[in-house]
């Protein structure tokens, strides 16, 4: 493996990457900082969650001039997620050389962003629409960029931004490298590569093969619109111990939270724009049992270690197989078995495919189970909670009482079942609002075989899956 040290990165940068403790490089890292600090163009061709950042951020702020006020770089990511995630390291890496860094993207108070850009940030990283919007208005000046870094290219492909990606890249100077990274290479890619870069050098990455034996893992079939009533039965019939939901954006994990909470779970959420300390108080609930469902995006989700993890449940499917392994990792620790229960809209079966071909390991379609399951979930667990009550004993100041509704009512059946109703948590249909997101754009092109994308408006169809076998250890807790 090589280590940073030997790459001839600046003591800064060094100390940076230390910092954030990296020893050794990545495979794309080793092959691509090289290449990226003699000014070469580069194709990187690597999945998600292979060091792609840091691969071509430490070269680009090797370049930054720190004494100039002028954008000097600038790096186009498909979506605000990925674009926070991205400025968010480079601010880490560039920090000892006091590189300025700052996001532009859509749906964020763009007053303020002009505000930022007159305090003279060296490097930019945006999505396409947002830096075309500032480009148009004069308030973002590209004439001083020498490093343009298009991120997960593909992907911007698929969302439609090719346009808005070319417009960009012509108000770039011409004397520039130029770096682009993409998962796969589609014809359309290449075409842009041809265009706009000079005798790139390509470099490949095959994703490592991931494996998950302790994982049980499911997907479910099902329309957004249906999404969050089937969690809720899956919750009600499963019992989850613990449980963490993964959701593709903040606001998918706050509106999550919040209608769990409405419908009478313990749950809170964990995103990006929380404060450490909240998120360390939400962790520190979580893990004590006071919550138990942890709604989470995936950079918030990095680095957790929480033992006693019995289910995941992905309300939306992540965009890359090594997401989806990160996300699940989080259960069957320290030996112990769990279950993964993924949501896959019709649209997403190629998505679902390539997960599995990376985990080498089938997952079973299982059918939402009913209201009347759910019912039944919630009152099998009441009733193993008056058994645990029975066995340990300690009645005898409720045997008085008992005795007065057994000498009232005669009928011991009645009054075992007002009981069961009373503490037993019945399915909650309580109005809730989660937007509709639109399903990932088509992986028909970019898998082998299976399931592809299907028709929107046809109903799925998967197999049944019996729940008796899927119930894992009961909460420590009663909900909240």
């Amino acid at each position: 493996m090589t280590k940073f040290a030997d790459l001839n990165i600046s003591p800064a940068l060094l100390k940076a990457v230390n910092r954030m403790g990296f020893e050794e490089a990545t495979p794309i890292q080793a092959k691509t900082i090289p290449l990226s600090m003699q000014g070469k163009d580069l194709i990187g061709q690597a999945q998600t969650g292979t060091g792609k950042t840091a691969a071509f951020g430490i070269p680009l702020i090797e370049k930054i001039d720190v004494r100039s006020s002028h954008v000097q770089g600038i790096i186009i990511a498909p979506t605000r997620e990925l674009a926070i995630q991205v400025s968010e390291e480079l601010f880490k890496i560039g920090k000892d050389a006091r590189a300025r860094v700052l996001a532009v993207y859509g749906g964020s108070d763009i007053q303020r962003q002009i505000r930022a850009l007159k305090k003279g940030p060296h490097i930019i990283v945006g999505t396409p629409g947002r830096i075309l919007d500032h480009i148009k208005r004069k308030t973002l000046k590209l004439d001083q960029v020498h490093t343009l870094v298009l991120d997960e290219a593909d992907e911007m492909l698929n969302m439609g931004f090719i346009d808005d990606i070319e417009s960009i890249l012509e108000s770039v100077p011409d004397e520039r490298q130029t770096l682009l990274f993409s998962a796969t290479m589609p014809t359309p890619i290449r075409k842009i590569a041809e265009r706009f870069m000079k005798s790139p050098e390509t470099v490949r990455v095959e994703a490592k093969e991931m494996t998950v034996p302790l994982i049980e893992q499911y997907f479910v079939k099902v329309h957004e619109r249906e999404k969050f009533d089937v969690l809720a039965r899956l919750i009600d019939v499963q019992s989850p111990e613990l449980a963490i939901v993964f959701g593709r954006t903040k606001r998918r994990v706050d509106e999550l939270s919040n209608a769990l909470t409405l419908r009478g779970y313990a749950a809170e959420g964990i995103h990006g724009d929380l404060s450490q300390a909240k998120r360390l108080s939400v962790l520190r609930k979580f893990k004590e049992g006071k919550i138990d469902v942890l709604v989470a995006t995936d950079v918030a989700a990095r680095g957790l270690d929480i033992s006693g993890v019995t289910h995941v449940y992905n309300y939306d499917i992540p965009q890359d197989p090594e997401s989806y392994v990160h996300r699940i990792g989080r259960t069957g620790r320290a030996g112990k078995e769990g279950m993964a229960i993924t949501f896959v809209s019709p649209r997403e079966m190629g998505y679902l495919r390539i997960v599995e071909q990376t985990t080498k390991k089938r997952m079973q379609p299982m059918r939402p189970p009913t209201w009347d399951e759910a019912l039944e979930g919630q009152q099998r667990m009441t009733m193993e909670k008056i058994e645990e009550v029975i066995k340990e004993g300690n009645l005898d100041e409720y045997k008085a009482v008992a005795n007065e509704l057994l000498t009232e009512y005669q009928d011991a059946v009645t009054i075992v079942a007002a009981a069961l109703k009373t503490i037993t948590k019945e399915p909650d249909k309580t109005p809730v609002h989660i937007t509709e997101e639109r399903p990932l754009p088509s992986k028909r092109d970019s898998y082998r075989g299976g399931g592809g994308g299907g028709n929107r408006n046809r109903r799925g169809k998967s197999s049944s899956q019996s729940y008796k076998g899927n119930r894992k250890p009961q909460r420590r807790s009663g909900r909240r």
